[in-house]
């Protein structure tokens, strides 16, 4: 898979912001197809950084109520929390 096509956008918490400070771990939504080592290349090719581990989690999509009796689906997507190694940090700003 190119890394292009893996990681999809960087996720912006407040979370995600306190353990990127403390503990050098980064929040990514990516394609839900892409297994861990997929991740590291990509996380490694854009940025330039040392992949330590990755941990990864798929959140099912929720039901959304439209304006009518109807009901939609948001769709189902996949974040990875990378670790790099100490002293790399990455800078979103």
């Amino acid at each position: 898979m190119k890394s292009g096509h893996v990681i999809k956008k960087v996720q912006l918490t407040e979370k995600g912001t306190a353990l990127s400070d403390s503990i050098n771990k980064y929040f990514f939504e990516v394609d839900r197809s892409a297994n861990k080592h997929d991740v590291k290349r990509a996380v490694e090719s854009l940025f330039d950084v040392t992949v330590m581990s990755v941990n990864t989690m798929n959140y099912t999509g929720k039901r959304r109520r439209e304006r009518s009796v109807h009901y939609g689906r948001r769709p189902d997507w996949k974040r990875a929390i990378v670790t790099l190694k100490e002293g790399d940090n990455i800078d979103f700003t």
